[in-house]
């Protein structure tokens, strides 16, 4: 196969985004399609290769994963080596442990299975796993387990019969991908069915080439090249983490790849730049600097507090660079060198490799990620997290059939008939189990109607697919079927309203940026603040109202101080080394009034017109404590309780503090 210089400038285009997008840099929101155009030109070099081989009769299936194993597992390998000492020095036992999994799942190339089930690509917890970034490999490596045994057993079939196949494959794989982009956004992210199609696009370029000859026009190529490199450059600065992906959208940065490998020849503009040695020399080390990226930032934030400033951003991208060509020098090459290293060498390596690291996976977890090796009283903050995440599991309160979700989770004492319920998202989840302990004391009982991410209003709808308006539909439904006295209601407001996430690196006033999106009613994903907040607000009371009108007394808790970290997390980070508990910086009170001022204000207005009762969780959390400047302050430890299992979630210490003389407000 003939070298082409501006496709490792292609290479370049799509690994500095990606870089860049995980260190946070606005201007590269999506920067994630970077994974897109490296598998537009994997699917066209491995076909090209493999196509080439077969025409000559000289395809070997033995040969193809020598090359597969020499270009991929050597620097795998040294960057999962590297990372152990650094995780176990730096995780906590349960990040060790899910490590641990992160391991086994690399080695066996299923990693992109592992983090579906675990997190969301664009999660605040995604950014702090080292090997999250394997999951495109993992992708990859399915890939090329069937397709070379696809062509092998078509390969007779002839050319139009073997693109035929290949072209329902790509339409049913495109369809099914932006279906899922939508109903199921994080399967569809990570998973082979659809990120086939993008392969397939790159299978396709292969396939013209090899019985094509490139464009005659020098002023068409110009056009098109210009329009490809147009289309990844947009893709990389237009899109974000709101963009549903890998949709039909996906066809904008992939197209434009497909476009700059068949049109970007010499005397266009675009392959002078792509084929410019700087940049090719980027290309080169794209694969060793994409591997370390990832472990360098999410070490870094795992190990600093608070928000990271651009300058250390850039240099950790930079560093990953200067590391990715020492990996690519002494590691890359001298391993595709035959002449040093034997087929039979090289399999051996990758054998023990993976067997090895597959072990010490499962060690580390089977091993709850080594947690006997820290000091009691940390020991007891990780209990924290572990037993409420256990407890707190509100899936077991619905009964699934083939429309929706409907709530059937009765708590308290065993005896009579529920007549209270709680309603809300996953910060009313946390707490039932305090709940429970206050109505079986009270031999009483309550329904549980929450839904992460769900808060209770009309005509929500999560941008996650989770029709949070039909379960608020339905709990509606099932307490009218109830003799329900008194709703208690919570939810992280600030979350929705805002539609943003902030970092507590000075108390908690400076924005991290939008993280998840919403809608209410009829106010589309993309609109301003005001509309948003308007919509919540309104749905909200008209909620509160349509309980009130049906006889039912309405307890309302205020918003929960959220704390932009984790908490019992980065108190382990840093008293680990120490033989007490470190104390985190508190949150500004005066943040929380800021992000919480639309419903504070809401809920108070409605206290004094009688129509609920009003639980002000500020003044529990923020209870007159203040910071060396005299500015009230919400801590996250009291009386060396931790009151959080993450960084807004309440744990049952939290709970308890929050529902103390409640008991009162209920029964009286």
């Amino acid at each position: 196969m003939k070298y082409r210089a501006e496709i490792d400038g292609l290479r370049a285009l799509a690994v500095l985004p990606v870089i860049l997008f995980h260190a946070g840099f606005e201007w590269f929101s999506g920067g994630f399609v970077g994974v897109d155009v490296f598998f537009v030109i994997s699917g066209y070099l491995i076909t090209t290769i493999i196509i080439n081989d077969m025409a000559e009769g000289q395809f070997s299936i033995i040969n193809f994963y020598e090359r597969r194993a020499r270009r991929i597992l050597p620097a795998l390998f040294f960057v999962m080596l590297a990372c152990i000492p650094f995780a176990w020095l730096w995780l906590t036992p349960s990040d060790l442990k899910d490590f641990g999994q992160s391991l086994v799942a690399v080695s066996t190339f299923s990693s992109n299975i592992l983090f579906w089930s675990e997190s969301g690509y664009f999660d605040t917890a995604a950014e702090i796993k080292p090997l999250l970034h394997t999951w495109s490999l993992a992708v990859e490596e399915q890939y090329y387990i069937l397709f070379p045994i696809f062509l092998m057993l078509t390969w007779r079939l002839g050319l139009k019969r073997i693109l035929s196949l290949l072209t329902v494959a790509f339409v049913i794989s495109l369809g099914v991908a932006h279906w899922g982009a939508f109903a199921m956004p994080k399967a569809t992210f990570y998973l082979l069915p659809t990120r086939g199609w993008e392969l397939l696009i790159g299978v396709f370029a292969a396939f013209y080439l090899k019985h094509n000859d490139y464009l005659k026009s020098d002023r068409l190529n110009q056009v098109l090249s210009l329009l490809g490199f147009g289309l990844v450059v947009g893709a990389i600065i237009a899109f974000d983490h709101s963009t549903p992906f890998p949709s039909l959208y996906a066809l904008i940065p992939t197209v434009g790849t497909v476009l700059l490998i068949l049109t970007a020849v010499p005397k266009t503009w675009i392959y002078k730049l792509l084929s410019y040695s700087p940049i090719v020399g980027i290309g080169l080390i794209s694969y060793s600097a994409y591997l370390w990226h990832q472990p360098i930032l999410a070490f870094a934030r795992q190990r600093l507090l608070g928000e990271i400033s651009d300058v250390l951003l850039l240099l950790f991208c930079l560093s990953s660079l200067v590391i990715g060509y020492v990996s690519w020098m002494y590691v890359e090459k001298p391993f595709r060198n035959k002449k040093k290293i034997t087929r039979r060498s090289i399999f051996f390596f990758s054998l023990a490799g993976m067997t090895l690291f597959s072990l010490s996976g499962l060690i580390t977890h089977n091993n709850n990620g080594f947690i006997d090796r820290y000091p009691s009283f940390l020991v007891d903050i990780m209990e924290v997290t572990k037993s409420h995440i256990d407890e707190r599991d509100d899936r077991k309160c619905f009964r699934v059939d083939k429309q929706s979700s409907v709530p059937n989770c009765i708590k308290g004492s065993a005896t009579g008939v529920p007549n209270f319920a709680v309603i809300g998202d996953s910060h009313a989840s946390t707490l039932v189990s305090e709940l429970n302990k206050i109505f079986v004391n009270n031999n009483s009982s309550f329904v549980q109607y929450t839904k992460s991410a769900c808060p209770p209003i009309f005509e929500f709808i999560d941008r996650a697919g989770d029709k949070c308006d039909v379960f608020i539909d339905n709990v509606v439904s099932d307490l009218a079927s109830r003799n329900i006295e008194t709703v208690i209601l919570l939810a992280r407001w600030s979350y929705y309203i805002h539609d943003d996430d902030y970092s507590n690196a000075n108390g908690g006033v400076e924005f991290r940026g939008r993280r998840e999106a919403y809608s209410a009613g009829d106010i589309p994903l993309t609109s301003n603040f005001s509309s948003r907040r308007s919509a919540i607000l309104e749905g909200y009371e008209e909620f509160v109202h349509s309980l009130i009108r049906n006889g039912i007394r309405v307890i309302v808790l205020g918003p929960v101080p959220a704390h932009a970290w984790d908490v019992p997390s980065t108190i382990i980070k840093f008293s680990q080394y120490s033989d007490h508990i470190v104390s985190l910086p508190p949150l500004s009170y005066a943040v929380y009034e800021e992000r919480n001022k639309e419903v504070l204000d809401m809920f108070n207005l409605l206290s004094k017109k009688g129509v609920i009762a009003f639980v002000d969780s500020g003044s529990i959390f923020c209870n007159g404590n203040s910071n060396s400047f005299g500015d009230k302050v919400c801590h996250s430890i009291e009386n060396g309780e931790v009151l959080y299992y993450d960084d807004d979630h309440l744990s049952n210490s939290g709970a308890s503090i929050l529902l103390n003389g409640i008991e009162d407000l209920l029964f009286k």
